[in-house]
């Protein structure tokens, strides 16, 4: 499962990168939303693993999160979205090479 959550949360991470500026805003306060969630449910110390957990079961409260974060931004309830949000909680497990 690590492996396919590892190439959803890059491409999540690109496509978020290739957005236009106008359309980032509402992105990213859907993006912070989730990461705020991530930090509850996994607290600042945390593996890869229990990330990738949380992952499998995360798609209906992320878009919960999205639909709150920017109810009427359709691109911000997108799942590729929420998989952006993974991959920039990735950097902080404690397990995960620094670069």
């Amino acid at each position: 499962m690590l492996e396919t959550a590892l190439h959803h949360w890059q491409d999540g991470d690109r496509r978020l990168t290739q957005t236009p500026a106008a359309q980032r805003v509402a992105l990213d306060r859907v993006i912070e939303r989730i990461s705020a969630e991530l930090r509850r449910r996994l607290g600042t110390s945390f593996f890869v693993a229990e990330l990738v957990e949380v992952y499998e079961d995360s798609r209906a409260w992320a878009l919960g999160l999205a639909l709150q974060a920017a109810p009427a931004e359709p691109l911000a309830w997108e799942q590729w979205v929420s998989d952006a949000a993974f991959h920039r909680h990735l950097r902080r497990a404690r397990d995960w090479p620094r670069a």
